[in-house]
């Protein structure tokens, strides 16, 4: 199955998934343990491997990777540890959703839980569970009347018609996002979207309820308040409107992928491929595009202290944005190789998820440095 991924995370995750089953006869795939049901292993060197995506609370970090990785700081990203995961599975994003409570989600719809900073985890999706949910929920909507339940089963066949697994929805989730301690969504490729509002003791698909009848993939969710926003591929970016409670489609200049977004009160920061990224300044505003002067990705927004907001690139380029949304200026930056994914980690530190391990970065005015990490 092929993936429209960002484009270096789809190289190196889903090449690999298919050079693994492609080595494998097809008389002996049935036989092989799942990764949703194989915990990671520990290895000496979790570090200084690729990591995809990364969360703090506080000091406390987390980072996730490829076959169910997961890291933990204690110290604002200065020292890390592995911790165990109850799959080895590939992980792509983490979120802090609580007070030492966080998520994690990545491929085969897997999705895990923490309650204490990420110490231990607690498998609460994955790929069989989530399609059992789906026909579930769909067949008795069907039955119900609703009409477009019908094709939305149709879509989840199909989908499991693709899987290396039987009985396995191959779709991963690639964000999560929590508004408090009851409501939350995950949402990934081929417009999957889950929600609950119980704080993840069950959940309920929505897929229905967005204006994306392409199936587009959904990149990132987030919110603040009322507001609730999904971006995707091909510019799509979604907006919930409480009267409807739907996704409805909001328009913007970009035809491109939105990797992700970055919301501070009304102002909405909308960033992606070839150094694309665009501003709002309320709903009804117009938008105003950031001239980045990159044509690299774009895989992450930064506030950092004293509202300072920094663009980091796939590239590892770091553009500290004008006041005026306008505008961007490229800080000295040492090569840190390809970046996936970045946070402020303290007062003017960024921590770095990387295809050669996890990083962290230092900001001096217009100097950045790279602190060892341990």
């Amino acid at each position: 199955m092929i993936m429209r991924y960002r484009p270096l995370l789809a190289s190196l995750l889903v090449a690999g998934t298919a050079l693994t089953i492609g080595a494998v006869p097809a008389g002996q795939r049935a036989s092989l343990p799942d990764p949703i049901d194989v915990p990671t292993k520990a290895s000496a060197f979790a570090s200084k491997g690729l990591t995809t995506g990364v969360a703090r609370q506080g000091k406390q970090l987390i980072a996730v990777g490829p076959r169910g990785l997961i890291l933990v700081s204690n110290d604002s990203a200065d020292t890390w540890k592995q911790m165990p995961s109850p799959v080895s599975t590939d992980l792509v994003s983490v979120k802090f959703t609580g007070e030492g409570q966080a998520w994690a989600v990545g491929h085969d719809a897997v999705a895990l839980r923490t309650a204490d900073n990420g110490a231990t985890w607690q498998k609460v999706l994955d790929g069989k569970s989530v399609l059992t949910l789906l026909r579930s929920s769909y067949t008795a909507r069907a039955k119900a009347g609703q009409k477009e339940a019908d094709v939305m089963l149709q879509e989840v066949e199909r989908s499991v018609g693709q899987s290396a697994t039987p009985d396995v929805l191959p779709s991963p989730f690639l964000d999560v996002w929590f508004a408090d301690a009851n409501e939350g969504y995950l949402v990934g490729a081929f417009g999957l979207i889950l929600r609950t509002v119980d704080g993840g003791k069950q959940w309920e698909p929505v897929i229905e309820q967005l204006d994306n009848p392409r199936s587009f993939h959904l990149y990132s969710v987030t919110g603040e308040g009322a507001q609730r926003y999904i971006a995707g591929e091909q510019g799509l970016l979604l907006r919930l409107d409480t009267a409807s409670q739907r996704f409805v489609k909001v328009e913007t200049p970009y035809a491109g992928t939105f990797f992700g977004l970055n919301l501070s009160g009304t102002r909405l920061l909308a960033f992606g491929l070839r150094g694309n990224a665009y501003a709002q300044a309320s709903p009804d505003a117009a938008w105003t595009k950031i001239e980045t002067g990159v044509d690299a990705h774009i895989v992450a927004a930064v506030s950092l202290a004293e509202n300072q907001l920094m663009l980091i690139s796939q590239a590892g380029q770091v553009l500290a944005v004008s006041p005026d949304l306008r505008s961007t200026t490229m800080l000295k930056a040492p090569v840190m190789g390809e970046v996936l994914g970045a946070v402020a980690s303290s007062g003017k530190r960024i921590a770095l998820a990387r295809l050669n391990g996890i990083g962290s970065i230092e900001i001096d005015g217009s100097v950045v440095s790279e602190p060892p990490v341990r």
